[in-house]
């Protein structure tokens, strides 16, 4: 899959089959993940695979937009581990960038994913630290909720020329 169409056509997917997904696949995204810029080359991610029912059942009770877990064969909950930062602050786009590495390589694996944010909510953070067992310094960005999709969502351009300036903000 070409990079540009992986990103035009790639979707958040909340509707998952119950097929399971592979100890390679998980690999490969994640490694991909692991591939994203960082400050510093820091790279300060941990990630925790989620993919016992229980535990993929409790993130719909910390966090209302990720309730399509509960039924979803996996997740990958995204923290920043602040004692990995050179430079301060950093984490939260560094994990991003990982993000969004992983969302284009579930896609490009034929399947489908959402992005559900955690961090900077205090009790979604609170409330993820708790149920995982994270240390104080690792902070829950997001989980990715993942599997294969029961949903085939369309994608339009989302192209806006008044969001674009030049040189500086010229309305």
């Amino acid at each position: 899959m070409d990079v540009f169409e992986a990103i035009m056509n790639r979707r958040s997917i909340r509707k998952f089959t119950d097929a399971p997904i592979s100890d390679e696949t998980m690999h490969d995204v994640l490694e991909a993940g692991m591939m994203a810029p960082s400050a510093g080359n820091a790279q300060p991610w941990q990630f925790v695979i989620v993919d016992a029912p229980e535990k993929l059942a409790a993130c719909k009770e910390l966090n209302p937009y990720a309730a399509m877990a509960a039924k979803a064969p996996a997740g990958i909950l995204v923290c920043g581990d602040t004692s990995l930062e050179k430079f301060p602050g950093f984490w939260a786009q560094d994990c991003s960038a990982a993000i969004q590495n992983i969302l284009l390589a579930i896609h490009a694996k034929g399947l489908g994913a959402v992005w559900t944010g955690i961090y900077p909510v205090e009790e979604r953070v609170a409330g993820f630290q708790k149920e995982f067992g994270l240390p104080e310094n690792v902070v829950p960005l997001a989980l990715i909720v993942m599997g294969e999709p029961a949903q085939q969502p369309t994608a339009e351009s989302r192209y806006r020329q008044d969001r674009v300036h030049r040189n500086g903000w010229q309305g």
